[in-house]
């Protein structure tokens, strides 16, 4: 296929992914360089938000750099948080921690409660406004290269392959869209990011990356029960003290909350199953009081990178830089990126526009790096990086990090220096022979769910008749390597049921069975397998989840 001569779109900026760093971009260069720039957002989602999932609490002081008067311009922000609780779980109490005693830097005071799918829906119609083109439906699916090896623009819009790669009775070749400069602001552990990662050497001086799983359900409760802005965060039961992680409980507009919980993907036993974790936790005696009586509307599930500082990869290279959460600017202590997310699109935009007035094309955008590596998300994000290498020591790493964040609020650095992350999550996977088996509550339909009915509640959708979104290295892997020494994990980590292992009927042993149709673009695979022999690819576009108010 790569032979084939597609037709060519050109503009100034291509940029990769119409969530808040993309479309925070494309809105400020329009902002600084009107006409004279032209600009295109790419969006493999159905639509814009389509693909979005966040908590999400939002710190706006990424909206206000970019869009000052968007209350006038009616964004789709109205909750602003009011009541914050911060509790430790047992199996049946909680142990509430005054506010006196967190870190500064934690509060959520001034934040708002929203859907981040919404905002973006939002943001994406003040850039069309202003003479941005965005184009949802249209999967980035391979790079393109220019002559001297710099990154030149991106294929998108290809459709109609066959399972087997070749194309099908109704094929549609797709087009190069061309830029000066390309941006990627595809999310955590974004496919084509990984790529310019991988061949430009970007994370040669970075530590491992490390994410978390976070899944997500919205629930419409008893009005009794409901607060307006109110919220919860939780770390404790149900996980145990080998693997990290906490919940989010946010009260929003119209009896709704957020019901969401993350595990730490450097967990060791190859046995614990995250979405049953999720699923036990809401039957805790406070969040099932909550919960009992309502009903719960939708589902998703999505990795957030929580590396910090310590992980950020060079961020620029020849034709391109990556944005946001590609690569890896969210606070993984306050559990929140989109500010982050939108400041490194404005720095990214202006540093862009700087270049093109200088009639400049294809070179790194060094401007960039070094707003992002000295300005204010730099700030953000430094005085938190030790929460994550010292949390997974424990009780006693928690209770350090805490510390950190205290010495950091009140003299603008960590108390510990930097501490290494160590090893990645795919390597952190312990054997199975090392690790007693958990069990899990059977769902009871009214409060936990089983993952095949929740993941339907994602919208999600794939046409079966092309090629597996979801590659295996070596085919063999599964059933030879990770089924005997990690009981493949791949049947528990993954939060939609994508992957089984099940016994052939003609007694020829187990087989390995991929149910990519269900697959919600979480990206957990791509980081957790342990032989690290599963690849996450774009699917053709508009497929996936479609997430109406994530």
């Amino acid at each position: 296929m790569a032979e084939i001569e597609r037709e060519a779109m050109e503009y100034d900026v291509v940029i990769i992914g119409a969530g808040p760093a993309g479309l925070s971009a494309a809105i400020r260069i329009k902002q600084k360089a009107g006409d004279d720039v032209s600009v295109v957002v790419l969006e493999k989602g159905s639509e814009v938000g389509a693909h979005i999932l966040s908590g999400a609490i939002l710190d706006v002081s990424g909206l206000n750099e970019l869009i000052p008067d968007w209350q006038e311009k009616d964004a789709p922000i109205k909750t602003a948080v009011g009541t914050d609780h911060f509790h430790v779980f047992s199996e049946t109490g909680k142990k509430t921690i005054p506010h006196a005693f967190m870190p500064p830097l934690l509060s959520n005071k001034g934040c708002y409660i929203v859907s981040m799918g919404n905002v973006c829906r939002w943001m994406a119609e003040q850039a069309e406004a202003i003479g941005v083109e965005v184009f949802p439906g249209f999967a980035a699916s391979e790079l393109v290269y220019g002559e001297n090896g710099e990154v030149a623009g991106v294929v998108a819009g290809e459709f109609g392959l066959n399972p087997d790669g070749t194309p099908g009775p109704n094929y549609e070749l797709g087009m190069e869209l061309r830029g000066k400069y390309v941006f990627f602001s595809e999310g955590a552990r974004g496919s084509l990011s990984q790529q310019l990662i991988e061949k430009f050497d970007l994370a040669k001086d970075a530590d491992h990356q490390k994410y978390g799983l976070g899944m997500k359900e919205i629930w419409e409760i008893d009005p009794a029960k409901h607060k307006l802005g109110h919220v919860e965060h939780s770390m404790g039961w149900p996980l145990d003290k080998d693997a990290g992680g906490g919940s989010f409980i946010y009260h929003l507009e119209d009896n709704q909350v957020y019901v969401g919980f993350v595990v730490h993907l450097d967990y060791k036993n190859p046995h614990l199953f995250p979405y049953g974790e999720f699923q036990k936790f809401k039957h805790h005696p406070h969040v099932a009081e909550l919960l009992k009586g309502g009903r719960r509307t939708a589902y998703g599930a999505r990795v957030i990178s929580g590396g910090g500082i310590q992980s950020l990869p060079k961020m620029v290279f020849p034709g391109g830089a990556l944005l946001g959460c590609a690569a890896g600017t969210l606070n993984f202590a306050r559990l929140k990126g989109n500010h982050n997310a939108m400041l490194s699109g404005i720095a990214a935009a202006d540093a862009a526009v700087e270049a093109l007035s200088a009639g400049r094309a294809g070179d790194e955008l060094t401007a960039y790096e070094t707003e992002v590596r000295t300005g204010p998300i730099f700030k953000d994000i430094d005085k938190v990086r030790n929460v994550k290498p010292l949390g997974k020591k424990g009780p006693f790493g928690v209770m350090l990090s805490g510390m950190d964040m205290w010495w950091a609020s009140l003299f603008g650095k960590p108390l510990f220096g930097t501490q290494s992350h160590g090893v990645s999550d795919a390597e952190a996977t312990g054997k199975a022979a090392d690790y007693p088996k958990l069990t899990y509550p059977k769902p009871d339909g009214e409060l936990s769910f089983d993952r095949l009915t929740n993941v339907s509640f994602s919208f999600t959708n794939h046409a079966e008749e092309q090629p597996c979104h979801l590659k295996l290295k070596d085919p063999s892997v599964p059933i030879e390597k990770t089924l005997p020494e990690y009981d493949e994990p791949s049947q528990r980590y993954c939060p939609a049921g994508v992957y089984e292992v099940v016994e052939q009927n003609d007694g020829s042993g187990p087989k390995f069975v991929i149910n990519a149709q269900n697959c919600v673009h979480c990206k957990t695979c791509d980081i957790k397998d342990p032989a690290r022999n599963i690849v996450w690819t774009t699917p053709q576009g508009g497929e996936g989840p479609n997430y109406p108010n994530m």
